[in-house]
């Protein structure tokens, strides 16, 4: 018996250690993968920020800067207000999907979640097809698309690739299965090829050949142009001429003047000075190039390099089944193809001088402070104040003349006047200007 006891002692021994270690280990590993998720949730939760911050800022610079309200900038901000939406409606469900790998918000919102996804990120694909299109008529055709751009026309580029971007993402709501059970997964059917086929070359292919045709037309063009008003510019080299002597390394032309009699009357050097612009006027026309060729360059660059292995991998899915097996790596070129919205304001407003001194105008704490409610009160209550210190007078900028004018006694009727006045102003004043005067009477 006891020899028989022994080896089972030892084995239950053993068993418990062996359980502890992997009991031990399955912690270490379950904690490691909490870590894992919370880097992965704070990383994706900061695109998602950055990328509602920065469209958001452009929609607010070109609604802000009356000199930007053009057809061009229009389709700028409604390029910026898609990917805002993008940023709202897709990225935030997504971060979350993508950190849990387990849908728990129904069937319902997971239908909502595909169709945004699907619409949004494809109308902004195709409001860079928009933009491109536009600026190629703007250079090829400049005269004559000159009246044609207007609002309405830019509007109805924006509906356009809207209802495209809507044609795309509906189809897969027709032949989709309501599951019985808890819905656990949220993905897009990719069992109908023909469909996958429609949809990735409908959402990028197809654009993608355009935008490459399209820019490589307007970089044609306008290297042509650049080259040709550069070649103007130099045909009126500045030269003068004057009466000198003659000096070391000093380029010159000797005229004579002679009479009738052929005797020399005198001697003239006659400098001819070459202004140095021609050098300077060929590195600026070389520089502007540059910057074109680098612009383009880094707007179809961003566009391939955020989107192409997202569609690739898409359209490989249904003809490659061991695909399936590797969820992370769609997840990562998905969120490559997200951070795409992310890169257009920067790309499209910081490649462009007047955004650059719209942003520069734009104040962010006093855009994000100054329009609250409370702050609207106090600014209300201020012009109250000034309103009930001021005689009758046609527009505001009399409100610098009589800030120290405060032993004045003025009417009712005049102060009535004034109020009517002020609020007359105050309805097409710039509010930053109101605000701006307001601190200069309390200062």
């Amino acid at each position: 018996m006891e020899n028989f006891n022994a080896p089972s002692t030892n084995y239950n021994l053993e068993t418990n250690v062996s359980t502890n270690a992997s009991d031990a280990t399955k912690t270490t590993a379950k904690g490691t993968n909490v870590a894992f998720q919370a880097t992965v949730g704070s990383v994706l939760g900061t695109i998602t920020l950055a990328t509602t911050l920065s469209n958001a800022f452009v929609i607010a610079t070109i609604s802000r800067s009356r000199k930007m309200h053009t057809p061009a900038n229009f389709l700028i901000a409604s390029l910026a207000f898609t990917d805002l939406l993008v940023s709202v409606l897709v990225m935030p469900i997504s971060a979350l999907y993508t950190v849990s790998h387990t849908w728990t918000l129904g069937q319902v919102v997971c239908d909502i979640w595909l169709s945004s996804d699907i619409t949004c990120c494809t109308a902004s694909i195709l409001h860079l097809c928009v933009i491109a299109l536009d600026r190629y008529w703007a250079i090829t055709d400049a005269v004559e698309y000159t009246r044609r751009r207007t609002t309405s026309r830019a509007a109805a580029m924006v509906a356009t690739a809207w209802v495209i971007a809507i044609s795309i993402s509906l189809p897969p709501f027709f032949w989709r299965q309501v599951k019985a059970g808890e819905v656990t997964s949220c993905e897009v059917n990719t069992d109908h090829l023909f469909y996958t086929i429609y949809s990735t070359f409908g959402a990028f292919y197809i654009p993608t050949l355009l935008l490459i045709a399209l820019y490589g037309r307007i970089y044609v063009e306008a290297r042509r142009r650049i080259l040709r008003q550069s070649q103007k510019k130099f045909g009126k080299r500045l030269t003068s001429a004057q009466l000198v002597s003659n000096s070391p390394g000093s380029t010159s032309l000797t005229s004579a003047r002679q009479d009738d009699a052929g005797t020399a009357v005198g001697d003239s050097q006659v400098k001819i000075t070459v202004s140095d612009s021609l050098l300077e006027k060929k590195r600026i026309s070389a520089a502007r190039e540059r910057k074109a060729t680098k612009t383009l360059g880094i707007i179809l660059g961003a566009y391939i390099v955020c989107w192409l292995p997202f569609f690739i991998y898409t359209l490989l899915v249904p003809l490659c089944p061991p695909c399936h097996a590797y969820p992370e790596l769609f997840d990562f070129f998905t969120w490559l193809g997200y951070i795409n919205s992310l890169i257009n304001p920067i790309i499209y407003t910081m490649a462009n001088d007047d955004f650059k001194k719209a942003f520069q105008k734009l104040d962010i704490k006093e855009t994000l402070l100054w329009n609250s409610p409370s702050k609207m009160f106090e600014v209300e209550q201020a012009i109250g104040n000034e309103i009930a210190a001021m005689p009758t007078a046609p527009n505001l900028n009399f409100m610098k003349a009589v800030r120290s004018s405060t032993s004045h006694q003025y009417s009712d009727g005049a102060v009535a006047v004034w109020e009517a006045t002020v609020k007359k102003e105050i309805s097409v004043m710039p509010f930053f200007t109101l605000k701006r005067c307001l601190k200069e009477r309390t200062h």
